[in-house]
């Protein structure tokens, strides 16, 4: 049987090429996004950046440890206290210590994440001076980098205010930090708190000295008192769930396209299966064959994609980390299990391709198959029915349960990647009934045309219904994800634009520039200090709740003075009232298992002190953006880092200019409320756009490989209908292009049906926007819809009439007269 199905494929190498390219491919895709994934596991060893030459470095913890029936569990707080002056003390007396102090610096010509410190820590790390010298009197400085240097005076505005500050030294840059070195006793007068402490002592006695609640670093765990420590780790996270979503779409589209093409490949040699059987060969022999050769196939192409997933995988990883999609040092690992992945599942594609084809195959009579025709009589058999019926029932109830059970898990990234799978799956499976009517439905018209042209392409692709949903299949999977991915982001984005401009009234929004800067006091005092003005300062900390008895639960919070955030403000309140709020009580959402209003829960605030709250309001969940409230005095140690204005009924405009004058000066950013929420708010941040374009791009390319490869298949297959139509009188060109009217005709039909299933899916989003209280409108990427059914058009054109070609420069008589 081994050596029947090597010379079969020897003898029909067309389509063996083509299935051997097409798993292939698909193996290499999953090779390349499996090695990539496998490196996002693990972060790089990285040793202590800032105090590289502090033996002991001591800090105000910052976790929380709660014992749970699981076991113990930890979560990091967002606002640990500045250790105290009596601890400090207490170190200087054991030995030589240098205080710490960071602090935010905005203003021109410096960086949006620009920090301060005192002179003295810059020796730990250790930066050394590569111009000028120390500051050494208020007002200098010692910048990081290149891009100031000695001499250069730069408006600098700090948490004490704004003041002209001379650059009289440089540092070459450590890479982590931008940052700006004053004397030690201006650091002091800037940044009060100190928020460490290195000790040159020995650690016990560090520890024995300083007590509980604080942090006795010493080797690589000095690298916890960096700033953002875990940033590798952090990095790591999207990059692991786009490459996670990009491996399952990859496994979903290759194994879906290969079994397609499998399937049609076995199904062209109906013929050839019935002179086997005719010649005496049995069901279970001709099954044998075909699985020998999906096997033989399926170890090739498996290695060979194997192979390309390994020489494709560092150029992702490159091109990933030059996108900055991931970060710098983003490398492919020594990890081999992903290549094992891809080999093993290839070949179980390769063999689960041909399971039901091959049984069809042994099943087939032998004077059945040599009187059959080439019109396909029956287009699904009982089994595809009931498995498509399947697949399509469980993706629509599965849409329906989540739309009744949780709504908002639906606006997730995860699920509104993986929700489209099962709906695609089931329309594809329905593909042979579904694209012959959608085919007669697009060519009405041009069949009335005069010309055959349209006429011959609607019925050859009725009569071929199998080859017409073969190729249909790749288009309706790139079509449907380009719509689903690009328009479910779009609308979520769009809807949580919308939220942001109902919840905000502020005239004015003042920020820092960076996400979670502290904004300089300064212009708190110019704020307030102008006539009829409401001021609405707001600080960003943290609260941490335990659920269920086991759950340490993070949840974002705001610290607000009740009554001035109501004038800027129009949350989305169901319960309660936010005017309610106080030092003894707390504004929840409806994701907190408890919201009942005037009940009572106990949570970990922003510096760790624990508090048990009144429940004063609770908040609709929306998308997901509608946080926590607390107060201000709740919110100890978090910097006010925004600013809501309500500007006076009169004198709007005098107030508005001395308030831009005042962010001037401060180097604040303060934008209208519109145009706050049209630059933090954009329909999908750049890493999002390239991530889905990465996504997309692989369905793209296996479109490609899969139309190519089926097409050629096909056109190999009806080289004699190609003669005929010669020997009728037909030119070739004629020939050709009714060839490519019906390669457009089937793209066409594919591309409706995706966009069916992206419709089903954008409706499913919008259903669940509308249950969660955020009514907004559907955003269909048309422009990504139509870039890639045109590029599907392309390819479906060029690999259909690049063959036919070349099949009809040889002689229609001598085609006519070919047998298979």
């Amino acid at each position: 049987m081994l050596k029947l199905a090597l010379q079969g494929m020897r003898t029909r190498w067309v389509t063996f090429v083509g299935s051997f390219i097409a798993l292939a491919l698909g193996v290499g895709l999953i090779a390349t996004t499996g090695l990539a994934l496998a490196a996002t596991f693990s972060a790089p060893d990285r040793g202590p950046e800032r105090f590289v030459k502090a033996p002991v470095v001591v800090k105000t913890s910052d976790l929380i440890r709660v014992d749970t029936p699981i076991g113990e569990r930890m979560r990091t707080i967002t606002d640990p206290a500045p250790v105290p002056a009596a601890v400090t003390a207490k170190l200087a007396a054991l030995g030589r210590t240098v205080e710490d102090r960071t602090f935010p610096v905005t203003g021109r010509g410096l960086g949006a994440d620009t920090v301060g410190h005192p002179w003295s820590v810059a020796a730990l790390t250790p930066y050394a001076l590569t111009g000028g010298r120390a500051p050494s009197a208020p007002g200098e400085a010692v910048a990081t980098g290149d891009a100031l240097r000695p001499g250069a005076r730069v408006r600098a505005a700090t948490p004490r205010g704004s003041e002209e500050i001379t650059v009289v030294g440089t540092v070459a840059s450590a890479g982590f930090e931008n940052a700006l070195f004053f004397t030690d006793a201006e650091a002091a007068r800037i940044s009060p708190d100190v928020d460490a402490v290195a000790v040159h002592a020995p650690a016990d006695r560090v520890e024995a000295a300083v007590g509980a609640g604080f942090d006795v670093l010493t080797g690589d765990e000095r690298r916890r008192a960096d700033p953002d420590p875990d940033r590798d780790a952090e990095a790591l996270v999207s990059v692991n769930a786009l490459l996670g979503t990009a491996a399952g779409v990859t496994g979903f589209v290759s194994v879906f396209v290969v079994a397609s093409t499998f399937s049609f490949a076995v199904a062209q040699r109906r013929r050839e299966f019935g002179l086997l059987r005719t010649a005496g060969a049995t069901p279970a022999q001709v099954r044998r064959m075909v699985f020998t050769e999906a096997f033989v196939i399926g170890v090739l192409a498996s290695a060979a994609g194997c192979s390309l997933g390994a020489a494709g995988a560092p150029r992702l990883a490159a091109w990933m980390a030059d996108a900055g999609i991931a970060p710098t040092w983003f490398r492919i690992g020594e990890q081999t299990w992903p290549l094992h992945t891809a080999f093993w599942t290839g070949l179980f594609v390769a063999l689960s391709g041909v399971v039901v084809s091959s049984w069809r195959a042994g099943r087939i009579g032998p004077t059945e198959a040599l009187r059959e025709s080439a019109v396909d009589s029956r287009a699904m058999p009982v089994s595809r029915w009931l498995i498509g019926g399947a697949v399509l029932a469980t993706g629509l109830g599965l849409l329906a349960l989540a739309l009744l059970d949780s709504p908002a898990d639906l606006l997730k990234r995860k699920t509104y990647v993986t929700q489209p799978m099962l709906l695609i799956v089931g329309f594809a499976l329905f593909a042979p009934v579904l694209v012959g009517p959608l085919n007669r439905l697009l060519t009405w018209l041009p069949a009335r045309l005069p010309g055959a042209t349209a006429m011959l392409a609607r019925e050859n692709a009725s009569a071929g219904i199998r080859r017409t949903a073969a190729v249909a299949a790749p288009v309706v999977i790139t079509v449907a994800l380009a719509a689903s991915l690009m328009g479910t982001t779009a609308t979520i984005s769009e809807a949580k634009a919308g939220e942001a401009r109902k919840r905000i009234t502020a005239d004015l929004v003042a920020t820092a520039g960076g996400e979670g800067r502290a904004l300089p006091e300064e212009f708190l005092r110019r704020a307030r200090a102008v006539p009829g003005v409401t001021v609405s300062a707001t600080r960003s900390t943290g609260v941490i709740v335990l659920e269920e008895g086991v759950a340490l639960v993070a949840s974002e919070a705001e610290a607000v003075d009740p009554a001035a955030h109501a004038a800027v403000s129009r949350p989305p309140v169901v319960a309660g009232r936010l005017a309610d709020l106080d030092d003894d009580s707390i504004v929840v959402n409806e994701e907190w298992l408890t919201t009942e209003v005037g009940d009572r829960v106990s949570v970990w605030l922003g510096d760790g002190r624990t508090a048990d709250l009144r429940i004063a309001a609770v908040l609709a969940t929306g998308t997901g953006d509608n946080g926590v409230y607390v107060t201000e005095r709740n919110a100890a140690g978090a910097p006010v880092d925004r600013v809501d204005l309500a500007l006076p009924r009169d004198g709007a405009d005098s107030a508005a200019s001395v308030l831009g004058a005042a962010a001037e000066a401060t180097g604040v950013q303060l934008l209208t409320g519109d145009r706050w929420v049209d630059a933090h708010y954009p329909r999908s941040s750049e890493n999002t756009r390239l991530g889905l374009w990465l996504i997309l791009g692989i369905a793209l390319v296996y479109t490609g490989i899969a139309l190519a490869n089926t097409l050629m298949m096909a056109t190999s297959e009806r080289v004699r209908d190609l003669a005929s139509l010669r020997l009728t009188g037909a030119t070739k060109g004629q020939v050709l292009r009714l060839v490519a009217v019906e390669a457009l005709v089937v793209v066409a039909a594919g591309a409706v049906l995706g966009a069916v299933i992206a419709g089903v899916n954008l409706l499913g989003v919008w259903s669940a926007l509308g249950l969660l209280g955020v009514w907004s409108g559907v955003v269909v990427p048309w422009g990504t819809v139509a870039a890639v059914t045109g590029a599907s058009a392309l390819l479906a054109t060029a690999a259909s009439v690049l063959p036919a070609s070349l099949a009809l420069r040889v002689r229609p008589v001598e085609l006519a007269g070919t047998r298979e």
